[in-house]
């Protein structure tokens, strides 16, 4: 059984073959009885157009990148899944990128993909650039922050709501009678660790929270469990009765180890994290934290994408905030009374 080629449907048509291309591709105008008389030749031979050309034919590759800090975190994974299942719902496929929050890293990722020419790129910084960096570095490939992104730019984001997350917690910490906290910090100076620090400290000090420390480690299991080990004596004898920690799994790397030094959460210190991954509710005790709709991100940064690559338009380069939600289980309690000495 022979092939159908586009020679085939240009003599059926009476056409030539690149007038069926660019019946086809919509690059160039062709009449309305012309596209009519090609579909129509189409039909009766069953020839089927290469996607593959026709993308070439466009111009596009219906291929997009993503840029995540490390898949093996379930947060990213579920970021990941997100943007996966809203670009194929759209015609698109995705190619994955994981940069170990390594800053070199991510601008070879971002070099390598620029070269291999797929349609855009939807990137949650975990070493982040300059805006000017990824300017020089993309030229006008399309790029959308999720999660993260660079503070100041210029590019299209979408985030959740950290600064208000963080005051949720503050205000909940607060309202259980805590006033003396410890804060674990994502190390980088990210937009989203900014705005949690900062929303946390305004909220905190309106309600008469004293000064608290601040610690910086990677947000990992290990990195909450080495943060806390310098302040386990001042969580022994109740000088600090709070742990508010950036991510998850920080806050179940503080809660182990405290355990292991025999001080209980949360009755003798109160553990907050951010994120509300699946492991936070099986953790013990399970973890009161932030919810994000981590799905809804990556569906939303996707869309703004591919809405931008299919009417093709420059991205606004707004801001997308998605709300959260304070969820408590657990790991919080009212604060223990310190007894006189």
């Amino acid at each position: 059984m022979s092939v159908v080629s586009i020679a085939d449907v240009a003599a059926a048509a009476g056409v030539s073959p690149t007038t069926v291309s660019h019946a086809l591709s919509g690059k160039r105008k062709v009449s309305p009885d012309i596209v009519r008389r090609v579909r129509e030749a189409m039909d009766r031979l069953g020839y089927q157009p290469s996607r593959t050309a026709q993308n070439l034919a466009r111009g596009t590759t219906r291929i997009l990148a993503i840029v995540v800090p490390d898949i093996g975190n379930s947060y990213f994974a579920e970021l990941a899944k997100g943007v996966e299942a809203a670009a194929v719902e759209r015609g698109y496929n995705v190619i994955l990128c994981t940069t170990g929050f390594d800053h070199e890293r991510e601008m070879q990722y971002l070099q390598m993909i620029k070269s291999r020419a797929v349609d855009g790129i939807i990137y949650s910084a975990g070493a982040p650039p300059t805006n000017s960096e990824l300017h020089r570095l993309l030229g006008d490939v399309p790029l959308v922050f999720v999660d993260e992104e660079i503070v100041g730019t210029d590019f299209t984001s979408v985030v959740s709501d950290s600064e208000n997350g963080a005051k949720l917690v503050a205000r909940h910490l607060l309202d259980l009678g805590h006033r003396s906290a410890l804060l674990l910090d994502i190390q980088g100076n990210g937009a989203t660790s900014i705005r949690r620090v900062g929303g946390f400290r305004a909220a905190w000090r309106a309600g008469g929270g004293g000064d608290f420390p601040i610690v910086k480690s990677d947000l990992t299991e290990q990195g909450g469990r080495a943060a806390v080990i310098p302040y386990i004596e001042a969580m022994r004898t109740g000088e600090i009765t709070a742990i508010f920690a950036l991510n998850d799994f920080m806050a179940i790397g503080a809660i182990n180890q405290l355990r292991k030094a025999g001080i209980d959460v949360p009755r003798s210190v109160s553990v907050v994290g951010f994120d509300d991954v699946s492991a936070g509710a099986y953790s013990y005790p399970p973890l009161t934290t932030i919810r994000q709709n981590v799905l809804g991100l990556g569906a939303a940064a996707t869309a703004a994408l591919i809405d931008s690559l299919d009417d093709r338009k420059p991205l606004s380069g707004e801001q997308v905030v998605l709300p959260v939600e304070l969820v408590i289980r657990e790991s919080t309690s009212t604060a223990p009374r310190r007894e006189a000495r």
